[in-house]
Parts: C-alpha cells; structure tokens; sequence
C-alpha cells in the first residue's frame, strides 16, 4: 500500500491537531510506503493552499502506484473539492471539530457537503462524526477514530524540583491546593470562564490556579485591530485564524486575582513538572457557538503524567476521558458543581490519589499513537481492498502465434 498524507497542520507548529498528523504520517511509513506534502514554514500558507491542486497531481503521476490520498482536515480538503478523482486512489478525510462546525452557511452549504465525493471520513470522536453527519456527511462513509498520546517513559520529577521551580517564578504554595489549566487561551477552554464563575466559589486561601500555554501578556497591534472589526465578524475571522479569543479576558483575570498565575509557553519538560505535582489538571470547556473541542488532547497528555483529570463534559471531551476511568467528567457551565466536586476532592485527597495510577493505566493502554496509527492503516487497507474487489484488474491471456523461421529472418 502507498498512501500521500496531505495537511497544513504539521510541525514546526505546534498543537493537538499537528501532533496527531505528524504521528499518524511517521507510524504509517512503518507499515507502508509514504509521501509528504505538508506544510511546514517554507513558504507563505497561503502558497501552500494556492499550489495544493497541482502538487498533489503532479504527485500522482510522479507515483502512479499511489493507493490512498489522505487528508488531514476539511480545510484543507476543501481545497481540492474541484480535484478529479483518479481511479484506483482512495481519498480520506479525518475531521477534527471546528473545521465541521465553522460558522459560516456559504461553507456549510457550498463547500462542506461538497467533500461527499470522497470515499471515506475519518472523525476523531462521536461528536464531532454526529455533528459532520447533521451537516451533511453521509453516515455510511463515517469512521471514528480516537486521536492517541505519547505513551513512552516519562521522566519523574520530585516534589522538591516542583517547590524549587516555583520558588523561581517567585512563587511560595505550600499548603495551597494548585489547580493547573495548559493550553491556547480561546474561549471554548473555557479558562476565563472558570477563573471568574468558580474560582470566587472557593477559598482562596487554599486554592491557587497555575495557567500556562502561549499566551502575550500585552496586546499586539494586530489584536489592536482586530476587536476594531465588528463582532461577528471578528469572531469568526478569530476563529479561522486560530487566534486566541481568551487572551484578554485572561489578562483582567491576572489582574483582578491574585491567586492566579500565567507562566505563558513553557518546556515540555516544565509542563510535565507541573502535571506530575499540581494537585488537579482542569478541563472546563464551555459551549461556544461555531466551534467545539473536537478531542481534548490535551488531558490524555495530562493523565499519562498522573495528573487527576478534572473536564468538562461537553463536544468530544468524552471520547478522551471517560468518566471514573482516567478522569472525572463534570457537567460543562455549571459552577456549582465544579465548586462542590473539587472541595469534595480536598476534603477526600487520599481517595483520589489511589485513583491516579489506575487512571494513568486506562489513558496508556487504550489511548496511544500506536493504536490510532494501526486503526487507520487498517481504514486504509479495507478500502484498497474493496477497489480492488470492485473493479479487478483486468487479466489478457496471450495469444500464441505461430513463427515460421524463413530464409529472410535468418538473413
């Protein structure tokens, strides 16, 4: 089998969706023969989408033994609606989330519903696969398949690393229940909404919020602008953009409470001190029109690192904590019960530390790349095997002709 991945969310950048397109394209050239066409800083993105059609054409031709075009979103999928199939290739095309519910109707009704003339979708949780079916993807093309976490050895820190690393940042917590929040600061997240609906519900003598994530801690020109646009379109400019719709809201957080901390990006090896000794990892997603978490990456990257796993039960959040088994589900808006669950959780810490290893367990043994690369491989070779089935290659049987030897051929 050979198969041509195609996206526009690969590293250098980093994020949920390009962690799972650079993990999917590196396990599958394990399994089979692979080609790249990914963007990856070289040029503007723009080009990249404007050349997208020829690219994979020229592709094609360069290697007519192509089995399977994949693509990693609908964006960029989008892209090639116009694209003529050629026979013999399987196209696929994983949906993440807001690339289904971007709030548009042109979209909507124009472009998305377009993307039926491929074969097959592959939806990284049942609520994302429901919501492109209510948009119109045929059901009988839907496959889910949940995204997976780096499941290797991770380095333990101490707690005394965590209470030094602390001490640099200027912070003193012992005896405070920490909460910690990781991730790009939009609103869905929900993390202002949660630093100003719950945290003035619980005591703040004893609770602390630890944020982190990219995150600027002044407005830019650009930001500037942006809110000079008019809401709605704003909103949805924001969101095509990928731009961080939280940052300010955040930043009055910052200043409105002071047991509230934004240490901005960090190391991957800072974030895993964080996870492996902050007391909670929080998840409160909220509902927001035209976008939804099509996964929550994240807390599977929290619960390999032992962290209790407090989410939102809202968009795909389930399909990557399942409720008691690596994590606690809470109802998604609801301040009360976010209040009552983690004074519960104070009150009762030795309870649910037992939990965290057996949580831990459940993530790396059900949610790994291993699994989800292995899933779609086999998405893969069903669907070259039914072409195969359904239009065979056609066997010539060789006429045998008679050869006379004559005088002329011996001349």
């Amino acid at each position: 089998m050979e198969v041509l991945f195609v996206s526009h969310k690969f590293p250098p950048n980093t994020g949920g969706m390009e962690k799972q397109s650079m993990e999917l394209v590196v396990g599958m050239e394990k399994r089979c023969r692979t080609h790249r066409l990914v963007y990856e800083r070289r040029e503007p993105k723009l080009q990249f989408f404007l050349l997208l059609y020829k690219r994979i054409r020229t592709l094609c031709l360069e290697h007519p033994a192509i089995d399977v075009i994949h693509f990693n979103d609908a964006l960029v999928a989008s892209f090639c609606i116009f694209l003529p199939l050629k026979s013999g290739i399987q196209y696929v095309v994983t949906l993440h989330g807001l690339d289904v519910v971007f709030p548009s109707s042109i979209y909507h009704q124009y472009i998305f519903k377009r993307l039926n003339r491929f074969h097959r979708f592959a939806a990284v949780s049942n609520a994302t696969a429901r919501k492109a079916v209510e948009l119109g993807i045929s059901p009988e093309k839907m496959t889910v398949i949940p995204n997976g976490v780096c499941v290797d050895a991770i380095p333990a820190h101490s707690a005394e690393e965590f209470q030094s690393w602390l001490s640099e940042k200027g912070l003193v917590l012992s005896g405070k229940t920490t909460l910690m929040i990781l991730g790009r600061a939009v609103s869905r997240k929900g993390f202002s909404w949660f630093a100003n609906q719950v945290l003035p519900l619980l005591d703040s003598d004893e609770f602390y919020l630890l944020m982190a994530g990219p995150f600027r801690f002044e407005p830019s020109w650009r930001e500037r602008l942006i809110y000079l646009l008019p809401k709605g379109f704003r909103d949805k400019l924001m969101l095509f953009l990928g731009y961080a719709s939280d940052e300010r809201e955040i930043r009055k957080v910052l200043k409105s409470y002071p047991n509230v901390t934004h240490f901005g990006k960090l190391a991957s090896s800072e974030i895993s001190l964080l996870l492996q000794h902050a007391d909670a990892f929080l998840m409160p997603n909220i509902h927001i029109e035209g976008d939804m978490e099509g996964f929550g990456l994240v807390c599977l990257e929290a619960s390999v690192n032992k962290a209790l796993v407090f989410a939102a039960n809202v968009d795909g959040i389930p399909d990557a904590i399942q409720d008691e088994r690596n994590g606690l589900l809470l109802p998604s808006g609801d301040a009360m019960a976010w209040k009552e669950r983690l004074c519960e959780f104070v009150k009762n810490k030795e309870k649910y530390k037992v939990q965290q290893d057996k949580f831990c367990g459940f993530t790396k043994q059900n949610y790994n790349w291993d699994k989800m690369v292995t899933e779609y491989f086999n998405l893969f070779q069903s669907m070259v095997e039914e072409e195969i089935i359904a239009n065979p290659i056609p066997s010539f049987e060789i006429q045998k002709q008679e050869f006379v030897l004559t005088e002329n051929h011996i001349k």
